[in-house]
């Protein structure tokens, strides 16, 4: 049943309680099993009904489900026996004793025969053990405190033992708010409508022809409040509770637990009458979960053939109520990387991979002579080679003389800062690392088992960075970054093979799996393990994660060498489906990993093997041009548009889609015998005066023949597949003898360039403009407050319907003709501040141009709702991450109210800035809101308390006025942040909000600064400046890879016009870190992309190459700098 099903069980149970039907509030607990009342079951316990205590019990456990329910139903039964007993009514003792009794015999007898030789005492109170038995209302009591704990401890009862909080008659409000929007939508909506039915849906019949409109908000009969508005999303359209997050998530461990095979504890949990053989201090971890403030998962109502989109058009709701059908996501094998973009030479076998988890092309590597390397797969450098060694000789007991060390596993932290290696000889290494400086720093080795260290991964338990392994010595370990052991979990009889750390809401555990095919589960006390299986095949198997964390995979080979892929059903500890397609035995364990929540790759026989997840059988299968080893090693980057697998001849391949190639920037490969001639440094186009020529007619660009460009043999890779080691000399004598060059795009034939259809108005500049977060689609705010919304079509020329700037899209509208209008009802629109937001789904936007904030669905166009009305207007707008219920609306009057959608109110208001508020951030990692004005002030408030932490004055270079908008993003890593200012860009550690790196205009970028944006996956940074250039900066040095200057994107009649046209802001696309778009003063939308050959927007440059032709790079300026200094 899906989680908005569960919840409208709620709303029922809650109204028939109201209504007092209160046998059939019980029936209905019992039957969906949702909710366990402890007060109904503690008045049936107290008044002896012994059969609706158990009837009702059924509705939630079965006596064999586990110890813990076994140890209940034993408990109940014991004291129905006794209190037989004790009114000498021997037959019905006799007859529990036969009917309810004996099926705890099988699993203790001797306990049984004891409860049997009662029935020959006058008083069983002489049985030693029974001798403190009082009378029957202070037993039960004592029992009942007894059944509370075992129920509170079972699994099976997380997350039902609090009923959700609930405004009263809740269900009531959702009709009332339904038949109110249901009136909001008729043709011809009267005054006073007169509902009688909910059977069928409201409509006014008009009397004599059709009425005018009536407003948004005309109160309807029976609506108690029409501006209490619907949730918009973030927990679905009910209020959130923690008992709403049992489906299929927190309870998925408590489900293996429950069902686990331990017929062994259920013996050792009725050996006594009255103790439970589990540690007191085991129940509060076993007990429900508090829900973490996480950004859950968000229904999307996209597709036009959504069920309630053909119901109900117009939607009816702020977030639609409805229980939804599964995603549907068009896919197809095109999405595989499977185009073999290179083969690299790594030099030694390698034996494991791990793409960095925001840096899409930075491949970790670990070989079998112990070196660790670093690759930049974009460049094919080889950026950061370490050999295996001992780093403190007198901590270790590592015997010197055995055969070479091995790297058993390399892996990256979940925030991309560390590096850990697991070692064949007990040692674990861990490297500190900042992408800047592209270099590993050793933080840590720990002595950390006796033998191989098999298998290594971070996690986070109680919010603390820690570091698991296991290994031969059959323990697993965690430790923290100090390398002090805080945890050590023995249980396994076997070598442990792999460990997968993972959470399900509050609840972190470990899945950990031996070479003998056990799979165990632990939390992090020192209970031991919680979960006791075998693995298909008996087999060394390893477990991940799909990327949502929502489904669980596991891989691996028998000792007969046959091989399993399997999906588990977590609340069962059961398998759910087997995939189909291994076909040869293999002397090995099979490799595989996981990719956008959708696919499956396995590796053996020489080949990749692909599977859609929801489909056991093979979906497509490569030998990736030949050369992979019968067992090859694989590993997916984040993104999954690139694919990382070993190779027979000590090296790998990288294996890329459409979208894989392009970030790659795939390179021509000229005849080897090219690199032998001379460097002709006439070739090379760069100014004799400047590193950033001013635009001419003569391009910059550099030629494809030029050995600017990186050679075809470079750093280890050799498309040709040959010995690299002689070629790599010349390289490295090329790659000293030439100097970086900034790529510059003057003319529209060096890039790729759309128009959007109907978009330039010369009478409204584009002032906000967005990708959809699917990104199909471009909305545009111009600042007459008209929304304009584009979509690319699927096609045969664009298979996968996302923008681009080969394909032009349309211009959308619903049938209905309607325009998003914003409110500007006496709005002076040259002073007015636009502001926009979208909601994650793409099925909302909000926004507003001096007027009020108006609520538009995207499908319709219709007005939802508008609120806040000015004065003081409203400047910015930024949906809460984990609450899309939640808005901080920033205000003309330098206030910033948090605002709740659902209720109609105006939670806080927060007061720190001095001018009108121009940027609002949220960061869930470090549970903060920053905030920009146009005072240059940046603010940070806590989110939870929402009080003012710090804030801080932005450096104006001197010379320059501290006016005009701040704005404010962060990076994916939630830590670094852009401050973007007409004066310059600059990158702030939000955490200590201290200023790293500063760019000011120079050279051939001087001109003030309109718009700037990360591009999605933050390793760029796209800044549109007054003069109609655009930069594209390296986001972590600020250092200028490519300008595109206005010649690449205007005509030259616009060039030559009296009026200066130029982009007012730019947005980068959500998926594809190479495309933008920007929104012009003349009123039109272009989406650039670099060209096809090219794939990316230029190369960063090398750090010590900043001096080019006697004069600076533009180039970035650290926090040590004054602004005098700056200026230079």
């Amino acid at each position: 049943m899906s989680s908005l099903s569960r919840e409208l069980v709620f709303l029922i149970l809650q109204f028939l309680e109201e209504e007092k039907f209160k046998e059939s509030v019980h029936r209905l607990e019992k039957e969906s099993g949702f909710f366990f009342n402890m007060k109904f079951f503690e008045e049936k316990v107290q008044a002896g009904e012994w059969e609706e205590v158990e009837k009702y019990l059924s509705g939630f456990t079965k006596v064999d489900d586990n110890r813990y329910s076994m140890k209940i139903f034993f408990e109940i039964r014991k004291q129905k026996y006794l209190e037989a007993l004790d009114r000498q009514d021997k037959a019905k003792a006799v007859e529990i004793l036969v009917n309810d009794l004996k099926v705890f015999s099988t699993f203790n007898e001797e306990l049984y025969k004891e409860i049997t030789q009662l029935l020959t005492l006058n008083n069983f109170r002489e049985n030693e053990q029974l001798s403190k038995y009082g009378d029957t209302k202070t037993a039960r009591s004592i029992m009942l405190i007894e059944l509370k704990k075992l129920i509170e401890a079972n699994p099976l009862f997380r997350d039902k033992l609090v009923f959700p909080t609930l405004k009263s008659s809740r269900l009531r409000t959702l009709i009332n708010q339904s038949l109110n929007w249901q009136h909001q939508l008729c043709k011809n909506p009267r005054p006073n409508p007169d509902i009688k039915t909910l059977f069928t849906d409201h409509s006014c019949t008009p009397p004599n022809g059709p009425l005018a409109p009536t407003p948004v908000n005309l109160p309807v009969a029976a609506v108690a409040k029409p501006a209490a508005y619907t949730s918009l999303g973030a927990h679905g359209p009910f209020p959130p509770t923690a008992a709403a997050a049992v489906a299929g998530n927190a309870g998925a461990l408590a489900g293996w637990m429950a069902n686990a095979s331990a017929s062994s504890s259920v013996q050792a949990a009725v050996v006594t009458a009255s103790s439970i053989p589990v540690p007191q201090n085991q129940v509060p971890v076993l007990k429900r979960p508090r829900t973490p403030p996480g950004a859950p998962g968000m229904v999307d109502y996209q597709s036009p053939d959504h069920e309630l989109m053909k119901r109900l058009r117009p939607a009816p709701s702020i977030e639609e109520v409805t229980y939804p059908t599964a995603r549907q996501q068009a896919w197809s094998p095109d999405d595989l990387p499977r185009t073999v973009a290179f083969p690299i030479h790594q030099g030694s076998t390698v034996t494991s991979m791990d793409f960095h988890p925001f840096h899409h092309t930075l491949l970790l590597v670990g070989s079998n002579n112990g070196e660790i390397t670093l690759w930049e797969l974009g460049l094919r450098e080889r950026l950061v080679p370490k050999p295996f060694k001992v780093w403190d000789m007198a901590t270790g007991t590592l015997p010197f003389q055995a055969p070479p060390i091995s790297v058993s596993r390399v892996t990256w932290s979940p925030d991309g800062n560390f590096v850990g290696v697991a070692f064949t000889k007990q040692l674990v290494h861990l490297y500190a690392y900042h992408h800047g400086s592209n270099d590993l720093r050793q933080q840590l080795e720990i002595d950390a088992h006796v033998g191989g260290v098999n298998d290594l991964a971070f996690a986070h338990p109680n919010k603390q960075l820690c570091v698991v392994t296991c290994g031969d010595d059959k323990l697993i370990k965690v430790w923290d970054l100090n390398g002090r052991r805080l945890f050590n979990f023995e249980g396994h009889d076997a070598a442990v093979y792999s460990i997968c750390p993972h959470h399900k809401e509050s609840i972190q555990f470990i899945f950990s799996t031996a070479v003998d095919g056990k799979i165990k589960a632990w939390l992090y006390d020192n209970m031991g393990s919680r979960v006791d299986y075998d693995a298909p095949g008996h087999c060394c198997t390893t477990m991940l994660y799909s990327a949502d964390g929502n489904r669980l995979f596991s891989c691996g080979t028998s000792k007969e060498g046959e091989s399993y892929l399997v999906e588990w059903n977590e609340s069962e500890g059961t398998i759910k489906r087997s995939y189909n397609g291994f076909r040869k035995k293999s002397n090995g364990v099979v490799s595989f990993d996981t990719t956008q929540n959708h696919f499956l790759a396995a590796a053996e026989d020489s080949q990749i093997k692909f599977w859609d997840m929801d489909s056991v059988n093979l979906l497509a299968a490569t030998d990736a041009d030949g050369g992979l080893p019968s067992l090859p090693r694989l590993r997916f980057n984040k993104e999954g548009n690139l694919l990382a697998v070993t190779t027979a001849d000590n090296g790998f391949k990288i294996l890329a889609n459409a979208v894989g190639l392009r970030s790659l920037r795939v390179i021509e490969t000229p005849p080897f015998e090219a690199l032998r001639t001379p460097i002709d440094s006439a070739v090379i186009k760069v100014s004799g005066t400047s590193a950033v020529p001013s635009v001419g007619p003569v391009s910059c660009k550099v030629e494809r023949s030029s050995p600017v460009r990186p050679s075809a043999v470079l750093n280890g890779v050799d498309p040709m597949g040959r010995s690299v080691e002689k070629p790599r000399i010349l390289d490295d004598a090329m790659d000293k003898a030439k100097p970086w060059q900034l790529a510059e795009i003057v003319d529209p034939l060096q890039c790729r360039l759309v128009t959007l259809p109907e978009s330039t108005d010369a009478s409204s500049k584009v002032v906000r403009l967005l990708y959809t977060n699917s990104g199909v689609g471009i909305l545009a705010l111009g600042s007459n407050g008209v929304q304009k919304l584009w979509k690319w079509p699927r096609n045969e020329q664009n298979p996968n319907g996302k923008a681009t700037a080969s394909v032009v899209p349309q211009h959308w509208q619903p049938n209905s003709g309607l325009l998003m209008n914003n409110d500007v009802t006496g709005v002076n629109l040259e002073e007015a501040v636009p502001c926009i937001a979208l909601s994650k789904n793409d099925s909302y936007v909000m926004s507003a141009t001096g007027g009020k904030v108006s609520l538009f669905n995207m499908m319709t166009f219709k007005v939802m709702t508008t609120f806040m009305a000015p004065p003081p207007a409203s400047t910015f707008l930024a949906f809460h991450p984990q609450d899309n219920n939640i808005i901080a609306i920033g205000m003309e009057d330098s206030t910033i109210h948090i605002y709740n959608v659902r209720v109609d109110e105006v939670k806080s208001k927060l007061k720190g800035h001095q001018k009108r508020i121009t940027g609002l951030a949220f960061s869930t990692s470090l549970n903060i809101l920053v905030s920009s004005g146009a005072d240059a002030q940046l603010c940070v408030w806590n989110i939870d308390t929402w009080e003012k932490r710090k804030s801080v004055m932005i450096q104006i270079p001197a010379g320059k006025a501290p006016t005009g908008d701040t704005r404010v993003q962060f990076h994916m890593d939630q830590i670094r942040m852009l401050v973007v200012h007409e004066t310059q860009l600059a990158i702030y550690d939000a955490s200590k909000m201290e200023r790293i790196r500063q760019w000011i205009p120079q050279d051939g970028l001087s001109a003030p600064i309109s718009y700037a944006a990360y591009s999605c996956n933050s390793q760029l940074i796209y800044a549109t400046f007054c003069d109609g250039s655009i930069g594209v900066f390296d986001a972590d040095t600020l250092r200028l890879r490519c300008r595109v200057a206005p010649t690449a994107y205007l005509s030259q009649a616009i060039l030559s016009g009296s009026q200066a046209v130029y982009p007012l802001v730019v947005a980068a696309h959500p998926q594809d870190p190479n495309q933008f778009a920007i929104g012009l003063t003349d009123g039109s939308v272009k989406v650039m992309e670099p060209t096809e050959s090219e794939g990316k927007w230029g190369v960063s440059p090398p750090i010590d190459n900043g001096i080019l032709s006697g004069r600076t790079t533009s180039s970035s300026t650290t926090s040590n700098h004054t602004p005098e200094q700056l200026q230079r």
